[in-house]
């Protein structure tokens, strides 16, 4: 049986440290789909178009990565895209928390959906889509934090 592993995220944006769970997933996955989900609790600040184009520029070439965007429970999202697997990636114990009981939930709404945490590489850990934002809201380069090149705020 594939093992098709979905890395479901709002990648507001797609960050080095997200690149790196991805690539570090391959090797535990046939296949990862990198899932642009909706949260309807945040309103995007990058466009869901520009990052799908960015993170398939970032992934151009591997068949084994595809990026698909949902507006559904990312449960239901894994069943459509016929995933067996949540892949995520732990910065931190909050993060732990935080994903841990969202597993324990999409497994009682699928059974037999497991969850794979991978813990964060240390120099990606500082990184996270919020901060990267607000450093870009403000005009802070931010090409350190992104595996491709965005457009400067003006």
């Amino acid at each position: 049986m594939k093992k098709v592993a979905l890395f479901p995220g709002s990648f507001d944006p797609f960050t080095k440290g997200h690149a790196d769970i991805v690539m570090r997933g391959l090797k535990l996955f046939d296949e990862v789909i990198i899932g642009i989900g909706t949260n309807s609790a945040k309103k995007r600040y990058f466009s869901l178009e520009e990052m799908t184009d960015k993170i398939n520029e970032t992934f151009k070439g591997n068949p084994n990565v595809k990026v698909v965007s949902y507006d559904d429970l990312t449960a239901n999202a894994a069943i459509h895209y016929g995933a067996n697997f949540l892949l995520r990636g732990l910065r931190n114990t909050t993060d732990f928390e935080y994903e841990n009981t969202i597993s324990q939930v999409n497994r009682h709404l699928v059974g037999g959906l497991e969850t794979v945490f991978l813990i964060t590489s240390p120099e990606f850990a500082p990184i996270s889509s919020t901060i990267v934002r607000e450093l870009h809201k403000y005009g802070a380069k931010v090409d350190d934090y992104l595996p491709y090149d965005l457009v400067e705020k003006k």
